[in-house]
């Protein structure tokens, strides 16, 4: 049994069909992309799976439970986290301080307005447990710098370090690559194969950058407004026609 299955996802919005009968299955510990041209639909599916949008009909199950109408809080407690298109990181905090507040939230022992405004302390077992993933995020040298004072690529990391903080089972990445340089972007895919490989999370992949999404994920699934235009093995998905001219271009 799939670890996460969305079955015929439809969602409209003013009589458009910005999803059309979308399903898709990740396995436990797999890591599978999305991908499609803008506007293709895949934030919209994103935004119904995780629960911030409502779909119009389809079934949503995860590790066995519907959660179709849940709440989204109630989601990521059962193990589902997010990140987003656009990077959204607090200012006069470190990077360090990020990732215990994450923890924290999840384990639901602090509080959340104190730990925003840093007047929470900071235990040896918060710390030992933020050094682990500043260690895996490759983050150790930049760990009590200001969140300001850090590259667009460290960012993004810092917010797959604050996902992660929450113990996921499943991981949505929105365009973890967005704005990123080629060094940077071989870089978050290098983390994003460590975190599979050494914490055994699924992960699903949205990215606009072909060689990132060839390189760590091992089946895609490829949305062209808003329907399911191919999925299967990596490979033979980038190599499908229909892929090609909706996504890739007609001439590549």
């Amino acid at each position: 049994m799939s670890l996460f299955e969305a079955d015929q996802i439809t969602k409209k919005f003013a009589g458009i069909h910005a999803l059309n009968n979308v399903s898709m299955s990740v396995d436990a510990g797999e890591l599978v992309g999305l991908i499609g041209p803008n506007g293709a639909g895949k934030t919209t599916f994103f935004n119904c799976v995780n629960g911030i949008t409502k779909p119009d009909c389809g079934r949503v199950t995860f590790d066995g439970r519907d959660i179709t109408r849940m709440q989204v809080y109630r989601r990521a407690r059962l193990g589902f986290a997010r990140t987003f298109q656009r990077v959204e990181l607090f200012d006069g905090m470190t990077v360090r301080d990020h990732l215990i507040v994450a923890s924290r939230a999840h384990s639901r022992k602090g509080n959340l307005l104190k730990d925003l405004l840093l007047l929470g302390r900071t235990t040896a077992e918060e710390r030992a447990v933020s050094d682990q993933m500043l260690d895996l995020l490759g983050l150790t040298d930049a760990a009590d710098r200001p969140i300001e004072s850090v590259t667009l690529g460290q960012g993004r990391l810092v917010e797959l370090g604050r996902a992660l903080m929450t113990d996921p089972k499943l991981l949505f990445l929105d365009e973890p690559s967005s704005g990123l340089d080629e060094h940077e972007t071989i870089e978050a895919a290098n983390t994003l194969l460590r975190v599979q490989r050494e914490h055994g999370t699924a992960i699903v992949l949205v990215d606009h950058d072909v060689a990132t999404v060839e390189r760590v994920c091992s089946r895609l699934f490829v949305l062209d407004y808003g329907t399911v235009i191919a999925s299967g093995a990596t490979a033979e998905v980038l190599a499908d026609e229909r892929v090609r001219t909706a996504y890739l271009g007609a001439n590549a």
